[in-house]
């Protein structure tokens, strides 16, 4: 049912969202309309995942959110299925719409009862407990509902957003739902496509509730997806183009023991349109480059002193991969840093960056991933990921350079505060050398005219859609896999001749 090539391109924080939904109500539609429209967005999407289950049970807390649940109760109800509600929540703190949503659920005769631990659970269970109201931890008894939501073997359909979801970070309180469906409406969370929300969300369905598009654009946002709408074409080339019109990157890294991750960016760089493509690395590795990418200039690299000639021919510089950490990765990261070419750092170039040994050039874009971002903010991993958003934008702050923070919901962030969130991929990419693939992706895409925020954008689209094509294989995706399905896809949103 997730179709998210119609779904919209913002992406909104909770108090966003509930503004919009004042701007919909000052508009002149009620908001017991609004609540009724997305009762039945999430009974349609309920019977059309499990058509047969012929029962539900509505487990409902004490805001809208349980008034969303009351009236899916409501609809069930007079479907003919089996229906209860189980009030998490106070019932008597219902207050506005909620409430009328539950004198409705009751006047169609659906049963309510206090719920209690031991309370029966069947049919498809309706997470109607707090929605983007949720914030800090469960209190106990939300807690134990969560709890026994996710023990009951039963399919599971959260409202808006699985309870114990941040909607602003993807971070879950030690107790969240684990849902099989989400139907989150009006606005797309942020928290529903970053940090832990891909394990907790399931199958996500939008529906805007009918929202007037004009009152919609009037409202700010935090950030927004990656789309293949969105992000930004190289331009078709001429027909008397030539080598040296589309760029040279140089690749620097590659110690003893990490050849690979060298070679993995120069392939990549150079199956994305690069021009030329230099390579400097350690000379014991110059037979294996030749062999396997005689396209590529290897220059068998000892000493720093062989390093400002390279940078000077080249256009674009990818500083990291396989680069370590010793005294031969500090002194060619020094004299790459001391280049004025546009750079893509990478790996333990951020690694020695972090540890204070050099300093980033300007117009530069850094990959990192969340431990090397944890480093790079002198924070904890576990920071990281609690607030993928906040730290992403922090770093593009901090080292005035474009930041793609990778992992699960990988973003893309600007030091003027634009962040772009791309919600493809697949688990088929946990594995070695795919950053090495991105870096010399970005990098191209840099070699060839776009700006750092583009290429990103551009780079992180294609690398993620790749990886998706490639994930429908199964499991054991080897980084290499991507690089002529990123030239398929390149091909595909950005044809080469008119």
């Amino acid at each position: 049912m997730r179709n998210d090539h119609d779904w919209p391109l913002p992406l909104y924080s909770a108090a966003q969202v509930r503004e919009l939904d004042a701007r919909l109500i000052a508009a002149g539609t009620p908001g017991f309309e609004l609540m009724q429209r997305a009762a039945h967005a999430a009974w349609r999407a309920l019977r059309q995942r499990w058509p047969q289950a012929g029962a539900v049970t509505v487990l409902a807390g004490a805001g809208n959110n349980a008034g969303d649940g009351y009236l899916i109760a409501e609809l069930a109800q007079r479907a003919g299925w089996d229906v209860r509600v189980l009030a998490v929540g106070e019932p008597e703190r219902l207050q506005g719409d909620a409430a009328l949503a539950r004198g409705a659920a009751q006047a169609a005769g659906v049963a309510i009862e206090a719920w209690h631990s031991g309370a029966e659970l069947r049919g498809v269970l309706v997470d109607a407990l707090l929605g983007t109201g949720f914030a800090g931890e469960l209190r106990p008894h939300y807690a134990q509902a969560v709890e026994t939501i996710n023990g009951a073997g039963l399919p599971v359909l959260a409202v808006d957003i699985p309870t114990g979801l941040h909607a602003d970070t993807g971070c879950v309180a030690e107790q969240a739902v684990r849902a099989d469906l989400t139907v989150t409406f009006i606005g797309l969370k942020i928290g529903l496509f970053t940090g832990d929300a891909p394990d907790w969300v399931g199958e996500l369905v939008f529906d805007d509730l009918q929202a007037e598009p004009e009152l919609v654009a009037q409202q700010s946002s935090v950030a927004r997806r990656l789309a293949g709408s969105a992000v930004p074409p190289l331009a078709p080339r001429a027909r008397t183009a030539h080598k040296g019109s589309f760029g040279h990157v140089l690749v620097i890294g590659g110690d003893r023991g990490f050849g690979g991750a060298a070679l993995l960016s120069a392939e990549s760089a150079l199956r994305a349109g690069a021009g030329l493509v230099s390579l400097a690395t350690r000379p014991e590795h110059l037979v294996a480059s030749l062999a396997r990418l005689p396209e590529v200039m290897c220059q068998p690299t000892e000493s720093t002193y062989q390093l400002p000639e390279l940078c000077a021919r080249a256009d674009v510089l990818v500083v990291g991969p396989g680069l370590g950490q010793q005294a031969w990765g500090r002194s060619l990261l020094s004299a790459a840093a001391a280049s004025a070419r546009p750079q893509v750092w990478d790996a333990d170039a951020l690694n020695l960056l972090a540890a204070g040994s050099v300093e980033l050039p300007a117009d530069s874009l850094m990959t990192p991933h969340p431990g090397e971002a944890a480093r790079l903010l002198g924070i904890a991993t576990a920071e990281v990921q609690a607030d993928r958003p906040a730290a992403a934008l922090a770093l593009a702050r901090r080292y005035q350079a474009v930041v793609v923070l990778k992992g699960a919901g990988s973003l893309v962030a600007a030091p003027d505060g634009r962040l772009l969130l791309c919600d493809r991929g697949h688990p088929a990419m946990a594995g070695a050398g795919l950053g090495d693939v991105l870096a010399g992706l970005l990098g191209a895409l840099r070699a060839q005219g776009l700006e750092a925020f583009e290429a990103a954008a551009l780079g992180v689209w294609l690398h993620a859609g790749a990886g998706m094509r490639q994930g429908e294989l199964g499991r054991g995706l080897a980084a290499s896999d991507l690089i002529p399905t990123i030239r398929q896809l390149l091909e595909e949103h950005a044809p080469c001749l008119k």
